[in-house]
Parts: C-alpha cells; structure tokens; sequence
C-alpha cells in the first residue's frame, strides 16, 4: 500500500464501493438465467419457470464472486473485482442452453475456462497482451470508459432503446419518450450532481458519500410516491418505474442461502448432445469474449490507478489471468456462467483503491450477501450508477495519449472506443480495432511491422464475427 500511495482507509473504502457498484448482478444474473428453459424444456437450479430457483441462482452468484474476488486480492494484489459476466450469462443462457440442457451448458463454460488458464500457463494470452501496439490499449481503456458511462445512464433509465417498429429513427433516446419522466431519473440526477460536487471539492469517499445519500433519497422517495418496479412481478411495464431494485426496506434481513446450483454442470454432454462441430464453435465464441474482455478491464482499471508500466503492462499480469481463467471455470462449475473482471472495479479505485486488499473486501461482501440479499436489495440501480458516470470521465481522460495524427494507429483507436459503447460489448471494441489496425498496415505496405500474434489474433476476430455464418454453414 505504501508503495502504491494507499491506505488501509482508502482500500477498504474503495472496495465497499465497488461492492456497492456491481452487487447488482447478485438480482440480475438470477433473472437472465432464471426464466429461461433449456433444450429439454428446464430450467436452471430445479426452477419451474415461476421465479423459485433465483434464490439459489442469487446464492450461487454470491458465493462464486465473493471467493473468486478474494482469490484476486490475496494472488494477484490487484484492486480487480469478479463475477457473472453479463453477455455472456445472456449468450449461455439464449444460445449454449437452448440447444442443449443446462448442465451441458455449464460444462461448456467449465471446458473454456480450463483452456484459457492452458492458455495463461504457456504464456500464450501474456504474449498477445504484449504484441498489441500502446496506443491501441489506451484506446481500450477510454472505450471501456465510454461503455460503463453508457451503462450508467442506461441503468438510470436516462437512455432508453427504442423498440424496432415502422418509422423509427433513432435507436436510443433520453427517457421512455423522448424526455425525463419519474422520480427514479430525479434520483439519479441528484446522485450524479452530487457525486461530482463532491468530487471536483476533494472529498474523500465522494461515490460512497453519494451512494449511501443517494439512497436514503430513494428509499423516502418510494416511501412517499408508491412507484413500484419498471417491470411489474405480471409482466406489465411502468417506464417511470425503478429500473432494478425498488428501495423500501426489506422485512426479513438475514436469510440462509440455498446453494442449489452447485455442481450442475455436464462436462462433455454437449459434444454427444449437439455434434462436436457446433460445440467447438460454442467454444471458441465463449472463449474469445472472456479471452479479451479480461486484458481490456485489467488494463484499463490499472490505468486509471496508475499501475501501468511504460508499455502499458499492469503489474501481476500472469497472476491476474491465472485468478480470471480459473473464475471462469468456477463459475460453470457452479452452474452460475462464466465468472470474468468487472469494470466497476474502477469506481473503487477512483476511491482510492491500489491493491488487492480493496478485492478482500469486496470479496467478503459478497460472501455476506449470501445471506443479506434482501438487504443489497434496498439499494436502486439509479442510486449506484452515478460512480459509472464518473469514472467513465476519468478514464476518459486517457484519450491525450492517441496520437490522433498517426492514422495507422487513430483510427483503429477510434473504432475502437465507439464501437464499445454502440454495440454494449468490449470484446467487438476490441476485435474491430485489431482487424483496422492489421489491415490499414497491410494496405500502407507495412505488414512487416505487424506482429505475428497480431495476425493471429485478428485472423481470429475475423472468425468471430463472422461465427453466426459459419455455425449455420457447418452444422
């Protein structure tokens, strides 16, 4: 900590706030998993379709997130957090799922996630880490930056979709209609102007400040108005509603966890279930997102803490890969998803946070909820999300080190940081701005300068893109 410029203080205040900024995917990975039916027709953790296996799928998510982080902390000594990886829960849920059981899927998840740490162990991820050019990790990190901003409006409700229909002209607009509209997006917008009130005056736990006010304004909000949820227990929809969690305070506090999901997983079912051409394709889609989305958040959380080296390396690289890839395979192993590094770990270490005992704390927070979800539950999306905000601003700040001039590398730079936040995914950020990167080079006659690994790499990227194609091609 001392080398680093940290305190005990400021670490344990940074990973409560990180706690606090990603504890959402403890409700929200039980709902993307929770209500969808596997090929067979079933659902995960013994559920029947009516919401009765989310508290063990909440459970699950808690218990593989809590020890993962705190794996993270006392390995790697790194202010990184883990857990559920949303997309990908979505694409294990909606694609892996679907076409087999739910154990076959979870075993999918256990088999990608031992070949990333193969892949950690050669030396083999480590290696393309240090091939891709500086300024493109830069990139990297102020696209993440632009996508957890865009998280955070989008979970305040302030950005909404609007849905496919004849005459639409926009994709997103500002609130259900075109404007503001509900308390919910009053709430966020006092914890946004606070949070950054605070924070340009230097007070010390400015986001957790903001949070816990935040809040208290939430829960007497509620209290007063009655707003109820933005999508109702029936179905029914109410734009001006609570995006996530309604903040009432609950009525039970403490509860025993139900530990259903664990152990449900199938490691070679989907090989004899759905052919071996289609499941190595599962694969290697699974792979590549968790494969990369990992080396961005890592890069980027140790920029905006200051920990890059000068080729833009984050110190305990193998360490930090080693802890992600054997995440990932828990996560299956726990028949929760795939477990990766969240980028909210960025708004604890624009608390202060500089090592893994930030992750500890986070960790044991998790651990905790285990038995506290009802109490985690009090606290709304849109009094969390304004940390997202602005640490998006803060990473954002990194955009000084592009050499905007040199287009072989500004606009793979650019491709890559838009492309983040318009497709909501790192990992097309990413493979978008490697493929530029390659073939700009390739077309100016430098193909030389590019490394090899870089060739691989968007060789591959070329396949992922181009993986819906060829799965209906091949099977």
């Amino acid at each position: 900590m001392t080398q680093r410029g940290s305190t005990v203080e400021r670490e344990i205040r940074g990973g409560v706030v990180t706690f606090f900024t990603m504890a959402y995917i403890v409700a929200l990975n039980p709902i993307i998993l929770g209500f969808a039916a596997d090929g067979d027709g079933k659902f995960l953790g013994g559920g029947s379709g009516d919401g009765s296996n989310l508290a063990a799928i909440a459970a699950g998510t808690a218990l593989v997130a809590g020890l993962m982080t705190i794996l993270m902390g006392v390995v790697a000594n790194y202010p990184l957090a883990l857990a559920t990886g949303l997309g990908l829960n979505a694409f294990v849920a909606y694609t892996v799922a679907a076409k087999a059981t739910w154990a076959d899927a979870m075993g999918l998840v256990v088999i990608e996630g031992l070949i990333i740490l193969l892949l950690v162990l050669t030396g083999f991820r480590q290696a393309i880490f240090h091939a891709v050019p500086t300024q493109l990790k830069t990139a990297i990190s102020v696209g993440i930056g632009l996508f957890i901003a865009l998280i955070g409006f989008v979970d305040a409700g302030w950005v909404r979709r609007i849905p496919d229909a004849a005459g639409t002209t926009v994709p997103v607009q500002l609130g259900p209609s075109g404007s503001l509209a509900g308390w919910p997006a009053l709430v966020f917008a006092v914890g946004l102007i606070l949070v950054i009130a605070l924070w340009v005056r230097g007070v010390r736990g400015a986001i957790l400040i903001s949070i816990i006010a935040t809040t208290v304004l939430a829960i007497v909000v509620e209290a007063i108005s009655k707003i109820g949820p933005m999508v109702g227990g029936d179905g029914s929809y109410n734009p001006k509603g609570w995006g996530l969690n309604v903040p009432s305070f609950p009525d039970k506090l403490v509860d025993m966890p139900d530990l259903g999901t664990l152990g449900h997983f199938n490691l070679l079912g989907s090989f004899s279930s759905i052919g071996f051409v289609a499941t190595a394709l599962l694969i290697f889609t699974l792979m590549l997102a968790d494969f990369f989305d990992t080396m961005g958040t890592m890069t980027a959380i140790g920029a905006e803490a200051g920990l890059l080296d000068k080729d833009g390396t984050p110190p305990n690289t193998t360490k930090i890969l080693v802890v992600d890839s054997v995440a990932a395979a828990a996560g299956g192993a726990a028949g929760v998803s795939s477990n990766t590094s969240y980028i909210e770990s960025a708004s604890g270490v624009g608390e202060g946070a500089r090592t893994g005992l930030a992750s500890v704390v986070t960790g044991v927070l998790f651990l905790l909820t285990m038995f506290i979800t009802p109490l985690v539950e009090v606290i709304p999306s849109e009094a969390a999300v304004p940390a997202l905000v602005i640490v998006g601003f803060l990473m954002m700040q990194q955009v000084k080190g592009i050499d905007w001039d040199d287009l072989e590398i500004a606009i793979p730079a650019f491709l890559t940081i838009v492309l983040m936040p318009f497709t909501y995914s790192i990992t097309v950020g990413i493979g978008a701005g490697f493929v530029a990167y390659v073939l700009i080079k390739l077309v100016r006659g430098k193909g030389m300068q590019v490394h090899s690994l870089m060739w691989v790499v968007a060789a591959l990227f070329v396949v992922y893109f181009a993986i819906d194609p060829l799965t209906r091609w091949l099977t």
